[in-house]
């Protein structure tokens, strides 16, 4: 019975997916853009799948309305995803997420794809600006490793969410610069960053957003709706933090801040500063001249500031100086399912 209620579950999500708000057009490629015909793939063509929506049926967002704090009703234990331009702060929440996966937005002078893929857990920051050009980034309706294949509307130009790296097209092999963003939960964030704004429901689409729409996928570690590789050694489903290094990568899991917030680790020849607690995650390239400094966690609901250094500096889960003095090196990491990490990199776990 239960398989056949996430059979049921996963088609009225394709469909509910293909189909617009009444109200509003969905945002399409423009009509002078040329389909990507390519049909070599830098990753095993056999592997990628057709998610069914097909390209465009899970629409991304371009430039959402946001709102103040005070303005939206979400819950506290609401996951989002945030990003900090200066003074313009801002929050991207899972319960949009799951329906849309991309919003392209423009923050001052960034131009910033916020990618997030539900099936994976991984939410990962885009620069829209290749080569040159500003392109906004599409849901393709394809999967690779059960992850999202996002697509550039520049070129059509097919890229791997995880790998963040183009696999097809002519942008093949062309690698995905990364913005950092932090994801924790809303009470957290609003507390980190009062001033935030964040995405208002007034999408232009019509989704019943703040219901999760696979079901109880996300904490059942036997329900999956593709095929992947899968590597035992943690829950699959366990949220991990994962900072990657070409074809390498290592995870660092919640329980490892249950006796201190603060990890000082190497990973392939470098030192990163690694901060958590139960809410979040955040990590840091360390140069050669931070790597006898000491850090300690200060955190609390009454200040931005989340660690400090031995001479008194305090800084943001950026890793930007309270005082705008310093900023420390942001490392290539994200949020994920453990499962996810190791089916695109060979995986390391701290403390294993």
């Amino acid at each position: 019975m239960k398989t056949i209620l996430y059979v049921i579950a996963f088609t009225v999500l394709l469909f509910s997916c293909s189909t617009s708000s009444t109200q509003e057009t969905p945002q399409n490629p423009d009509s002078g853009e040329v389909e990507n015909t390519s049909t070599e793939w830098s990753i095993p063509v056999e592997e990628v799948l057709d998610g069914g929506p097909g390209r465009d049926g899970i629409p991304a967002l371009e430039n959402p309305v946001m709102i103040t704090a005070d303005e939206v009703v979400i819950l506290d234990d609401v996951l989002v995803l945030g990003y900090k331009n200066g003074n313009d702060i801002r929050a991207y929440q899972h319960t949009i997420l799951d329906w849309h996966e991309i919003v392209n937005d423009d923050i001052g002078d960034v131009s910033l794809a916020v990618t997030y893929c539900p099936l994976t857990g991984t939410g990962i920051g885009w620069n829209r600006v290749v080569d040159g050009q500003k392109t906004t980034f599409g849901v393709s309706g394809l999967l690779y490793q059960t992850n999202l294949v996002p697509f550039d509307r520049a070129t059509k130009s097919n890229w791997s969410q995880l790998l963040n790296e183009s696999v097809n097209g002519s942008l093949s092999g062309r690698k995905a610069e990364l913005i950092p963003l932090v994801e924790t939960d809303w009470k957290t964030w609003k507390t980190m960053f009062p001033d935030t704004k964040i995405m208002s429901l007034n999408t232009g689409f019509s989704r019943t957003y703040g219901v999760y729409p696979y079901v109880d996928y996300r904490t059942n570690d036997s329900f999956f709706l593709f095929p992947t590789p899968k590597d035992s050694r943690l829950p699959f489903k366990e949220r991990v933090h994962a900072i990657v290094d070409d074809t390498d990568a290592k995870v660092y899991r919640f329980s490892d801040f249950n006796t201190s917030n603060i990890i000082v680790d190497s990973f392939k020849g470098k030192t990163y500063l690694i901060v958590g607690s139960a809410q979040f995650i955040a990590s840091f390239e360390l140069e050669d001249n931070q790597g006898s400094t000491q850090f300690t966690y200060v955190f609390d609901e009454n200040s931005q500031a989340v660690f400090q250094d031995s001479q008194g500096t305090e800084y943001n889960v950026f890793g930007e100086s309270i005082s705008g003095s310093g900023q420390l090196k942001a490392s290539s990491s994200f949020m994920g399912y453990w499962f996810s990490i190791p089916a695109f990199y060979e995986t390391e776990i701290y403390g294993g």
